[in-house]
């Protein structure tokens, strides 16, 4: 009997190479606060080009602008820029960075479970305790957050 093919291949194992998953929670979370003032200045410089309608929707408003920030950002070079800044990236299963329609599916699972506490409190777990420090939302995607790796 053969064992199933490991679908996250192409990632780095943690056992073998840990540097690539070494303090990614920390980072993650200090991505996010950096991503989320981002966004925030974003949607308030966008305001005036609503003629200021979208105060009437803010929460809504700032989640669309979220969602098209975490988007573009990701699908132009695997990262936000909260990432970006510390040196962390969102890799496939293949090892690959993620192109736009990845990069959406990742944001629209990642948005779906900001918006629930049992899954927000699944994804923290699971970041804190994982090989890997996958989000639930990276689970059920097969991508992960490593470190950003040397360019030679």
């Amino acid at each position: 009997m053969t064992d199933a093919p490991d679908p996250l291949w192409g990632l780095p194992d943690p056992a073998l190479h840990a540097e690539f998953y070494k303090d990614v929670p920390a980072k993650r979370l200090v991505a996010w606060v950096v991503d989320t003032v981002l966004i925030l200045l974003i949607a308030l410089l966008a305001l005036p080009f609503t003629a200021f309608a979208a105060v009437f929707v803010l929460p809504l408003f700032v989640a669309v602008v979220g969602f098209a920030y975490r988007t573009v950002t990701l699908a132009r070079g695997s990262a936000t820029w909260g990432m970006r800044l510390v040196a962390i990236e969102i890799r496939n299963g293949r090892g690959e960075r993620l192109d736009l329609p990845s990069a959406a599916l990742h944001t629209l699972l990642y948005s779906l479970s900001m918006a629930f506490v049992l899954p927000q409190v699944a994804s923290v777990v699971l970041m804190l305790t994982g090989a890997r420090a996958q989000g639930l939302h990276d689970l059920l995607l097969g991508t992960a957050a490593i470190n950003r790796p040397a360019r030679f």
